[in-house]
């Protein structure tokens, strides 16, 4: 299959069908030859990423928007402008191929419709005006300057007046791939002298190395010996965030695809029991792999975490960790389908299911026990908002201030850390207590 045309279908999966850009690129790569996978990739992941500005501009470009049966016409648009901004695909060979792959598409009728709108693109790219009269109409909107959409762009810029410009830039930029050592097998500083892939060492996680360039992590050393994961270095942030002692009953719930539950295994192997909760069966699949790879052991149950009657064994857990369902608004450089698939009115949703879940689980913890809340998201709703709410509905829950770290900013409940370049994703962490039985 022609390459645009598979990216143009794929992006059609996520655009009009809601699928997540992971699961669209899994139906569709098989059909492309080897050697173009990376550009498959890279043609939708950028689309992806750039989408909400190019939004703008064909708002701007076409006389009447592109009907929601032609969405693969859309998506070769989009194609097209992120050819033109981001690859180093000539011009024309740009423009030609989103012209020809409409053909095989047998869409004769969009041929003239993409070459025009394109040519006048890259002509107003090339050569813009300086006379704010002559200006483009989008040049100076949000939405076109920082690739998101507007509700997000809103949220953030009231919830964080300082730092907004950074996040949405940072959320732009590619991922850097870390990889969390097993500190059970090697140290760090003895891996890192034997690793001949450019690197650094993160201030934050003793265990966390961060590749200067993404490879094959399976050719790395150690890779089938359980030397190290992937994870990046704000999620490796939770062990010693739980307090984590030997003998105690631990639960990981929401753990999928389990980077979490191996490395609070690995911070503490002498552990009485981890529970392992998710209710996707398929991702728990991965959570048994990635133990399997890295010598662990864990009690692994498919279960909804809300629904305790289904999955507790009335054993209260010593400590837990609530890794919640969010919005995923720090973690958008890793998933930029983000972008597409969040509407601004599921934020409050997903603040009800986290107040649910934190309810759900605090009879569950033993009295002196301790609830670790995270999430990867960068709104307050879905953070010390959240806490603060559940605390205010349960009198036996108090907040532990996270102090003595250099990372993060503090904030009323719990630490927020922002997307940072060539270094951790955006994500929240807060400490809750149970106070002891009287």
């Amino acid at each position: 299959m022609d390459t645009r045309i598979a990216a143009a279908r794929v992006l059609t999966a996520v655009l009009r069908k809601g699928q997540s850009l992971t699961q669209a690129l899994n139906s569709f790569s098989a059909e492309v030859v080897d050697r173009d996978q990376g550009l498959l990739q890279e043609l939708c992941f950028g689309v992806a990423r750039y989408a909400p500005r190019y939004e703008v501009v064909a708002e701007h470009l076409l006389s009447s928007p592109i009907k929601v049966k032609e969405t693969e016409i859309k998506a070769l648009l989009f194609l097209g402008f992120y050819q033109l901004e981001h690859t180093r695909i000539p011009d024309h060979a740009a423009i030609n191929s989103v012209v020809e792959a409409s053909k095989k598409l047998k869409k004769n009728w969009a041929t003239g419709l993409l070459n025009g709108v394109l040519r006048r693109f890259n002509r107003e790219r090339l050569e813009p005006s300086t006379d704010p009269e002559l200006m483009v109409p989008y040049a100076e909107d949000n939405q076109y300057l920082y690739a998101h959409p507007q509700w997000l762009i809103n949220m953030l810029r009231k919830a964080w007046p300082d730092s907004w410009q950074t996040i949405l830039t940072a959320n732009n930029q590619h991922p850097p791939l870390t990889l969390r050592i097993n500190q059970q097998k090697i140290t760090r500083a003895d891996y890192a002298a034997q690793f001949d892939h450019a690197h650094h060492l993160n201030a934050y996680s003793q265990q966390a190395l961060t590749l200067i360039k993404a490879a094959d992590v399976t050719t790395f050393p150690g890779y089938s010996e359980g030397w190290f994961a992937v994870q990046d270095e704000a999620a490796q942030m939770c062990t010693g965030l739980l307090d984590l002692a030997p003998s105690q009953r631990v639960l990981d719930a929401c753990c999928a695809p389990g980077g979490k539950t191996c490395h609070i295994l690995e911070h503490e192997p002498a552990l009485a029991e981890l529970v392992a909760l998710d209710v996707d069966a398929q991702r728990m699949e991965r959570v048994g792999q990635n133990l399997t790879r890295l010598g662990l052991n864990a009690t692994l149950k498919v279960a909804d975490a809300g629904d305790t009657a289904a999955w507790w064994d009335g054993q209260q857990f010593d400590r837990i960790l609530l890794d919640a369902p969010c919005s995923a608004t720090g973690v958008i450089r890793r998933h930029p389908d983000i972008k597409l698939l969040r509407r601004a009115d599921d934020i409050a949703q997903l603040a009800e299911l986290q107040q649910q879940l934190l309810a759900a689980l605090w009879p569950t913890l033993a009295p002196g026990g301790r609830l670790l809340y995270a999430t990867c998201s960068v709104l307050p709703r879905e953070n010390e908002k959240s806490v603060q709410k559940f605390l205010a509905a349960t009198p036996d829950a108090q907040h532990i201030p996270i102090v003595d770290v250099d990372w993060g900013v503090e904030r009323p409940f719990g630490r927020q850390l922002f997307p940072q370049e060539n270094g951790h994703d955006g994500f929240y962490y807060c400490i809750l207590s149970k106070s002891n039985a009287v």
